[in-house]
């Protein structure tokens, strides 16, 4: 199965460190984030785990819930834990999957179907798994990137992302590259001046087909 964006995910019931969940459950009405590593115990994926835990009050002020993924057993996830808190100083509070009968990396296509864990395993048999899917209310995908295991993810990006997927959804407008909270945003195409005007006030017109304008408040 082939995820693409706006793809409902699929509602796998999982096994993490903090019990059993429904995915579509797990999720509710929040915004939700899943990010995968290919094996626990590994460098980088240890200071992305921290990354993450070190942002917990900005996922909450958002309504964001996280979930990891790694393709390993609980009881390593929960001593796995306790690295990364000794690393990041944050404690990880969010769910992982264990993964190791490889269903959530199959469905979300970072692993072909025939793909197997060998006896003695690297992180470079599961490298793929490398992914973040940002996953709206509808239980739709709204983003995903992968990384290759050499480079750490940025998730100051991740954050900055689902602020620009929330404002388009809420607003209805588009965001410009590299665009941060309170910066003017793309009015869309099928979106009059005149409407333009009522609703912004003004429109800054660079393009026939690109006007900014900033939100009200």
């Amino acid at each position: 199965m082939s995820l693409r964006i706006n793809d409902t995910i699929p509602d796998l019931t999982v096994e993490t460190d903090q019990g059993r969940f429904s995915l579509h459950d797990w999720i509710g009405d929040n915004w939700a984030i899943l990010f995968s590593h290919p094996k626990d115990f590994t460098p980088v994926c240890t200071t992305e785990f921290g990354a993450v835990a070190q942002l917990a009050d900005e996922w909450a002020k958002r309504g964001v819930k996280v979930m990891g993924i790694s393709v390993d057993g609980v009881e390593d996830h929960k001593k796995w834990k306790g690295d990364i808190k000794a690393v990041s100083g944050a404690e990880p509070g969010f769910p992982i999957i264990a993964d190791d009968g490889l269903e959530v990396s199959k469905a979300f296509d970072m692993l072909p179907a025939e793909a197997r864990l060998p006896d003695g395993r690297t992180p470079a048999d599961s490298a793929t798994v490398r992914s973040v899917f940002v996953i709206g209310p509808d239980k739709q995908l709204k983003l995903s990137m992968t990384y290759p295991m050499t480079v750490g993810r940025n998730f100051a990006e991740v954050l900055r992302a689902v602020d620009a997927l929330q404002t388009s959804a809420r607003e209805n407008i588009a965001t410009p590259a590299n665009w941060m909270p309170g910066q003017d945003v793309v009015v869309p195409v099928a979106v009059s001046d005149r409407d333009a005007i009522a609703k912004y006030g003004a429109i800054n017109t660079k393009l026939p087909y690109l006007r900014m304008a900033r939100l009200p408040g």
